[in-house]
């Protein structure tokens, strides 16, 4: 007998209904939690392995944000996933709409290397949360995480209902064939385009979280302290491995010098002069990544940092480059950051506008109207006035992209309405039949219908 796939057996159990029960999806939640938390040492051990991430920015950027969510969502999933009431319009009365939640079913979810916890377990909380079954492909770069996700899922979960599939492009190959209810996948563009082909195929539905090159903005109205010490932190952050750091700087030509001047004290502040032999800077994934940054270092002027050992690069500052640079031409996605400046707002929206739509977006100002302006006037995922990074961190505001930096969103309530299809139902009654729309009609019943229906 021809053995069945993953996501056949998970097709299968889904079918039972089981996954339908709310208490049983808030036991589901249960085990994943108290299944991370006895794992958090063997978590710790396999981000410092594969990205040298210390344990404080483990906890704050990963752990933490899981334990947030799913606390959060058990609060409130009982609320949630009751029916509730829908206006009804004058042509249904006496009837009455109520909107549903059933969940897709089969998920798949692709997750990246560079949160390799985070962005694997935050999309697998609102798929229980839905009532899904999932499939989880964590990322082949990060292997020591992989290994600690799938030991997590194993301890809470069979297979038939949660289960983890490592290995390589072969291996997402291999799942993007089968036949799921349901694609969520993290990564780059590039693959972004491939997944959504894969689904089109059989028409499933997906939410693409990808990136882009997010900008940062700083006018001369800016508290440029401030402004320093959260962009440094923006690109320090994971060594800028994050697909909302901010990517390129546009800063006002009469405060430059003294925005540079700061963003080095900070960064110096913060990871000292010498970041390459401090401890808990992370490094870069892998060796053709960090060949890949090199390589963007060779135009240009380097104002500050740098340097490289193994797969280690120093936060570095460049400028005297153009907006057609080899930098300006990908994401980045390392802790380097390209410095422009502008004279006029309207400068850096033209260039922003003229260019595929980014992830996230940083505006630092106290005026008003230029806050606004970039706000309003030009399209983004997400972003922050006077921050960085920082929105990505309430499981109450959505998180996604738009255009080439993804499509749907997700994060608190947003994961599980994400994971769920949204069925309206309208009850009628059976006291009374309005003979209106019914054969046959007339000039009377047209007339009455264009007095109700204006």
């Amino acid at each position: 007998m021809k053995k069945k796939r993953i996501s056949e057996l998970q097709h299968d159990f889904f079918l039972t209904k089981t996954t339908y029960d709310v208490s049983f999806r808030l036991e589901s939640l249960n085990k994943l939690y108290n299944s991370i938390r006895n794992n958090e040492k063997k978590i710790y051990n396999a981000l410092k392995k594969d990205l040298n991430k210390s344990q404080y920015e483990s906890y704050i950027t990963e752990i933490g944000i899981i334990y947030s969510e799913i606390s959060y969502i058990k609060k409130h999933l009982k609320r949630w996933a009751k029916p509730s009431f829908i206006p009804s319009s004058l042509a249904i009365l006496p009837g009455i709409c109520r909107e549903y939640h059933e969940p897709y079913g089969t998920v798949l979810i692709i997750s990246p290397w560079n949160y390799p916890i985070l962005l694997c377990l935050q999309p697998l909380i609102g798929a229980i949360a839905a009532g899904n079954c999932a499939v989880i492909k964590p990322s082949e770069l990060a292997p020591h995480t992989s290994s600690v996700i799938a030991t997590i899922i194993k301890e809470c979960f069979p297979e038939k209902y949660i289960t983890v599939e490592e290995g390589g492009k072969e291996k997402s190959e291999e799942l993007l064939k089968s036949k799921f209810d349901f694609i969520f996948y993290t990564g780059s563009e590039r693959i972004g385009k491939i997944v959504m082909k894969y689904a089109a195929e059989n028409l499933t539905p997906v939410c693409l979280e990808l990136g882009g090159k997010s900008p940062c903005i700083v006018d001369n109205t800016a508290d440029l302290k401030r402004a320093a010490r959260r962009i440094a932190f923006g690109k320090i952050l994971n060594a800028g491995q994050t697909c909302v750091a901010p990517d390129y700087l546009f800063v006002h030509s009469s405060v430059k010098q003294k925005l540079i001047e700061l963003i080095i004290q900070e960064i110096e502040k913060t990871i000292s002069n010498n970041p390459l032999e401090y401890n808990d800077y992370p490094s870069i994934i892998n060796e053709h990544h960090t060949e890949r940054l090199k390589s963007f270092m060779t135009e240009g002027n380097i104002i500050y940092g740098g340097k490289t050992s193994d797969r280690r690069i120093e936060p570095t500052l460049l400028d005297e480059l153009t907006l057609d640079s080899k930098i300006m031409k990908e994401e980045i996605f390392g802790p380097l950051l390209p410095i422009f400046t502008y004279e006029n707002i309207n400068e850096v929206i033209d260039y922003i506008n003229s260019n595929p739509k980014p992830l996230a977006l940083y505006v630092f100002s106290r005026n008003k109207n230029n806050i606004k302006k970039v706000i309003t006037k030009t399209s983004f995922g997400g972003g922050c006035i006077n921050d960085t990074v920082m929105h990505v961190a309430s499981h109450h505001m959505r998180f996604g992209g738009v255009g080439n930096s993804g499509i749907g969103n997700y994060h608190g309530k947003h994961s599980y309405e994400l994971f769920s299809h949204k069925k309206d139902i309208m009850k009628q009654t059976n006291l009374i039949d309005l003979p209106l729309r019914y054969h046959p009609y007339n000039k009377k019943k047209y007339n009455i219908m264009k007095n109700i229906i204006k």
